[in-house]
């Protein structure tokens, strides 16, 4: 079962860079949610980028591929943090992604994901994205199947992009098969 009752956070400290932020808990152990974040082959049923060849040693290359709204392309990034069980933070571009977990008792995890975002104007068009992507990591955590977030409609992405556009998210950046 995943509390999804958070629906992302804007973050714009002063002097620094914005980000969007989700927590959810998951009544699963944090080696299982771990397993979720940091394992190519589980990254590929809720991760935007389905193809991602990661190695968990800081500094390490990481490649992100197979979005079906931009097929062609792959980015590059970076591991920042590799703590298993505890934080798996890289660069996707311009971009910091930070997933951090931590137990709970009674066996479950807190999961946070923090976007840094490269512009500002990224905030409503990523936060939509990710609360698809974090529903989709909802559901393989709990053993249901499911064809990651793009296997949907794309209503579904519409309506949340226009819930944070009315509570005031930061618009404006491209979205990749629209723009």
């Amino acid at each position: 079962m995943t509390s999804t009752d958070d629906a992302g956070h804007f973050l714009d400290p002063e002097g620094g860079r914005p980000a969007v932020r989700f927590e959810r808990v998951y009544a699963r152990p944090v080696a299982a949610v771990w397993a979720a974040v940091s394992d190519p082959a589980q990254l590929a049923r809720w991760f935007p980028a389905p193809e991602v060849t990661l190695d968990l040693v800081p500094g390490a290359e990481v490649t992100f591929g197979g979005d079906p709204n931009a097929p062609d392309l792959v980015t590059t990034g970076r591991v920042l943090a590799a703590e298993p069980s505890r934080r798996l933070h890289f660069t996707w571009g311009g971009e910091e992604l930070h997933l951090d977990l931590a137990p709970l008792p009674g066996g479950g995890t807190r999961f946070a994901l923090t976007d840094v975002l490269e512009s500002r104007d990224a905030a409503a068009r990523n936060a939509a994205g990710w609360e698809l992507c974090l529903a989709a990591l909802g559901v393989h955590l709990d053993g249901g199947a499911n064809a990651g977030p793009h296997a949907g409609p794309t209503a579904a992405w519409e309506d949340r992009y226009a819930a944070y556009l009315a509570a005031g998210f930061p618009s404006g950046a491209p979205v990749p098969g629209r723009d």
